[in-house]
């Protein structure tokens, strides 16, 4: 989660080798990076790493958020486990003073020709994108709440509207560049977008107990387009431990999903702006 404070240049500035955050990176958890941009630059170090292969679909992320990421420069690597014809692996790791702070499994597969599919799956509820607010461009991200039976009628970060019962939803579009200079991709903004599935999941009528530990993507196809959203589709809990699922989707319909561990946490309450 974050705030839609005015944009700077971008979420992460480049210096040699590192990526340092800037404010807008600042979380809701404390003086640490938001886990979305912390998933984010895990996934920008893997499409870097794609080099020219577009039939390589990068069709699952899973973030491991093993320990807060400080607001300090944070240096980030990648190894191929496997390279296949079809398949490959690919791992990243951000560090910090040489210590892991989170890290990133990915599995690419190959394009190929679609077969008939008839499977059946659950409906997704998927609510009409807003049309953008007239000053976007003053923004870090747009983000729309849908829930409580009420539908913001402009972008808002009150998520007082998860805060219930039933169905939640989520539109969210990136403005500001993850990293200074370089556009965000669509496996980009698919990787940013994937943390809202642990607050969006977990969120109840009290607000919100838990914290994720991690979070995965996994997706049939890319997003179209800058506009990405979530639904929830399921949350479990027992003992302090919290799964959950939500369905991805972007103007077109649904690409994926993305599902989150989580940890009681209680007491949290994000503040409306």
């Amino acid at each position: 989660m974050t705030s839609q404070s005015r944009a700077g240049s971008a979420y992460f500035q480049r210096d040699g080798d590192a990526f340092v955050p800037t404010s807008s990176a600042r979380g809701p958890w404390g003086e640490s990076v938001s886990g979305n941009f912390v998933g984010g630059l895990l996934g920008h170090l893997v499409d870097a790493d794609r080099g020219g292969d577009t039939d390589m679909h990068p069709a699952r992320l899973t973030v491991d958020l093993m320990r807060p990421v400080a607001m300090a420069p944070v240096r980030g690597r990648t190894r191929l486990v496997r390279r296949g014809r079809r398949l490959h692996l690919v791992d990243a790791e951000l560090l910090q003073e040489d210590t892991v702070v989170a890290r990133a499994s990915a599995l690419l597969l190959r394009r190929g020709p679609q077969p008939d599919d008839d499977a059946w799956t659950t409906p997704i509820a998927m609510p009409p994108i807003p049309p953008d607010p007239a000053d976007v461009d003053g923004r870090t991200m747009v983000l729309w709440v849908f829930g409580a039976g009420a539908e913001h009628s402009g972008p808002s970060t009150d998520l007082s509207g998860w805060q219930h019962n039933g169905p939640k939803a989520v539109w969210v579009r990136d403005i500001t560049p993850l990293v200074d200079g370089v556009e965000l991709t669509p496996f980009t903004r698919a990787a940013i977008a994937g943390d809202y599935a642990s607050s969006l999941t977990s969120f109840g009528s009290t607000g919100l107990p838990f914290i994720n530990a991690d979070y995965s993507i996994s997706l049939s196809r890319l997003p179209d387009g800058p506009h990405i959203g979530l639904s929830a589709a399921t949350h479990h809990s027992h003992d302090g431990i919290a799964t959950g699922v939500a369905a991805m989707f972007d103007r077109l319909g649904p690409i994926g999903s993305a599902t989150t561990t989580a940890l009681a946490n209680p007491g949290f309450a994000p503040p409306a702006r």
